[in-house]
This record gives C-alpha cells, structure tokens and sequence, in this order.
C-alpha cells in the first residue's frame, strides 16, 4: 500500500492475487476503513499477521428484493418469541461475533485492534449491528457498515438457532424500504446462499458500487 501526504492509496482492486488479497499494512483508522469500502477492499487478517486487505472475486451479495425466507424462518417470525433491535449493543454483539468458533480457522480476525476500529465507525454513525432478543437476552445478531446505500455486512452469530437469521431477515426489510441496493457479503458461504444471496464477477460488484456510493448515506443510529 503506498502513502501519498498523510492518505493512504490502495491498489486497483483488479490487481488482487487469485484468492483476493491487495494489499498488507496501512492503518485502521475510520478514513481508511471507509476509502477502503467504497473501493470494495476489506480487511481481514489475524493477531499474527499484519493488516490484509482483500478484494475477492467473485463477490457475495444479496439484492434486498431477492431474500428467500425459509418455512422454519417464517414460523419463527410469526411466533412473537424472538424481537429485534438496531444499534442497541453494538459492542457486545461485536463482541459475540470475535467469540464464534470457524471451520479451519484458528482465533478470530475481529481482533482486538479491529473491534475498536469499528467502535470508532460506530460512534461516527457508519457502523450499525443489528440484535435477535429472546426477551431481554441477546441470542443472535450482524454488524457492517453503512456508506451510500450499500451495506457491508461484517459478520453474525447466533446463540439460538436461525437468530442470526432473523437479524438479517430484520436488517434486509428496514434497508429495502430505504431503497438500498444491496448487502455485500463478501465471500460464499452456504448460511448465505439459503436467504438469496449469490455471486456475482467483482467486475459487477465494483460497477453496483461506484452507483451506491453516489446516493446519499444514512448516518447515525438506526433506531
């Protein structure tokens, strides 16, 4: 990554390597983070690396109008037993979010240096979580980033089966009636592909974004 004055300058996102790495180093500082998004490169990386900054292709993204609700999901919707809330708790939902176990992976990349960057998103009114509540406890939720009308969705848990689930179904019905034009999901994963999500070329992704970006962003709390 290159420094020009005090801003840093992220390589053209189409000179990622094949599995979606740009760039090393740099800063997480929120000027970053959002330069960064708008350009569609994210970090991800570990305690025991420096910060990785990716732009994969293809791309994961759900478009609000294309959401598939599943027979299970809808009866848990309809039973009164979960309810929602937006920016209530972000810092522990967060917080759940670097606790969830992974499949090949060891420790969290939501480290401790991220979960304070995306604190400092927050109180600037640009990262949002989204809370599953199972009468006052916190069974499941989401955290991104809100920038045009796009949202960058970071990560979920779930401690009650589908609660991440119907944090999304929750987030995806307030930004469709916002007019936004999609959830980046960044990178496959089945949980995903089951609500409607799907891949699209980076190519694609980079054009829908550059459109986003010039639209308006809805900032702080989602309440």
């Amino acid at each position: 990554m290159k420094k020009h004055s005090n801003q840093l300058i992220f390589p053209d996102p189409s000179n990622a390597n094949p599995e979606g790495l740009l760039a090393y180093g740099g800063n997480l500082e929120p000027e970053t983070l959002i330069q960064a998004y708008t350009q569609g490169i994210f970090p991800w990386y570990d305690d025991s690396s420096p910060i990785m900054w990716w732009s994969p292709d293809p791309r994961m993204i759900l478009f609000p109008k294309e959401i598939k609700i599943s027979k299970s999901l809808k009866h848990k919707l309809n039973s009164g037993k979960y309810n929602c809330s937006f920016d209530k708790s972000f810092k522990e939902v967060i917080s759940q979010c670097a606790r969830v176990s992974r499949t090949g992976q060891k420790g969290t990349w939501i480290t401790d240096e991220m979960q304070k960057a995306y604190l400092k998103l927050h109180k600037k009114g640009l990262a949002h979580s989204v809370e599953t509540w199972e009468e006052d406890r916190l069974v499941g939720g989401l955290y991104g980033i809100s920038l045009g009308n796009a949202f960058f969705g970071e990560s979920m848990f779930h401690l009650k089966p589908d609660a991440s689930k119907l944090a999304l179904y929750y987030l995806n019905e307030r930004i469709k009636k916002w007019h936004f034009a999609f959830i980046d999901a960044q990178t496959p994963t089945t949980h995903l592909k089951s609500m409607g999500a799907i891949e699209i070329p980076r190519e694609r992704f980079l054009k829908l974004l550059e459109k986003s970006m010039k639209k308006p962003t809805k900032t702080g709390r989602w309440t």
